[in-house]
């Protein structure tokens, strides 16, 4: 399988993100031919207050970020993971993933369950809680003969997440994310490949990265395709643009033969 990760530097302008994803998924289409293309986590949208984000929200199918990925899988034939975006359900708001087969139809839809509420030092406040509730729900999806498992961003954190997308058939993980600066400079690398050889799964971390909310929060970036057995495989560079890789689960299976961990759980 060959993947495609989309960094993007998404700000308050809906119509204007949802016009660079669109063309950054089609030249890496063009340029690479994909399988499996990934934006990264609230890449349609961007904002800076709950209000913001929650009036960005959409209803699915409706609304423009479902729609345009929707009509991009199909028309490309390609299947979109397409980060995630705000989404309203009557009165509730949640940070979710959707995917698109290259038939166009959805394939997958997982609501972030580990909400980022939390002060770094200095006095920069993120409390995800105030504009979404959490998910529930730990989300699979095939992609042929391939198994993907779903997750966003600070989920990284909470390795259990990650042990039942293995246990639930995981070959590939995910993980769309807007992982800030602070924090992602000294966690996100170490993080991101922890998850991957400890799942020995192909591992997809895909960020936003620079400034957003007028400069007053910062994004780490560094999108990573991260083999089996802990090795960056390919990476973006700074900025807005593309990376590819190509998953060899070959290699995936020779991980697991000579370090069977999934057969050796103890704990539940």
């Amino acid at each position: 399988m060959k993947v495609s990760l989309i960094q993007m530097n998404s700000q308050g302008d809906k119509a204007a993100n949802l016009a660079t994803a669109a063309n950054l998924i089609e030249e890496a289409v063009a340029a690479e031919r994909p399988d499996l293309v990934v934006l990264p986590e609230y890449y349609a949208f961007l904002g800076d207050t709950p209000a913001q984000m929650q009036d960005s929200a959409e209803s699915f199918p409706d609304g423009a970020s479902y729609q345009l990925m929707k009509g991009l899988a199909r028309k490309l034939k390609v299947a979109i993971h397409a980060g995630s975006v705000a989404e309203k359900d009557g009165n509730s708001f949640y940070n979710t993933t959707l995917v698109f087969g290259p038939d166009g139809e959805e394939l997958a839809r997982y609501r972030k369950i580990h909400l980022f509420d939390v002060e770094i030092t200095g006095g920069t406040i993120y409390r995800e809680s105030d504009t979404v509730s959490r998910g529930e729900e730990v989300v699979t999806y095939q992609l042929g003969d391939t198994t993907v498992g779903c997750a966003i961003c600070y989920d990284i954190r909470f390795p259990e997440l990650f042990r039942k997308l293995r246990d639930k058939g995981a070959d590939v993980i995910v993980l769309p994310a807007a992982f800030t600066l602070m924090t992602g400079k000294d966690h996100w690398e170490v993080l991101a490949r922890a998850r991957a050889i400890e799942t020995q799964t192909w591992f997809l971390a895909v960020g936003q990265t620079g400034s957003h909310a007028g400069g007053a929060k910062w994004c780490w970036g560094h999108s990573m395709v991260i083999d089996p057995w802990g090795h960056i495989a390919a990476q973006c560079s700074d900025g807005v643009g593309f990376t590819s890789g190509r998953l060899d689960f070959a290699y995936s299976a020779k991980a697991r033969t000579n370090v069977p961990v999934a057969n050796h759980h103890v704990l539940g």
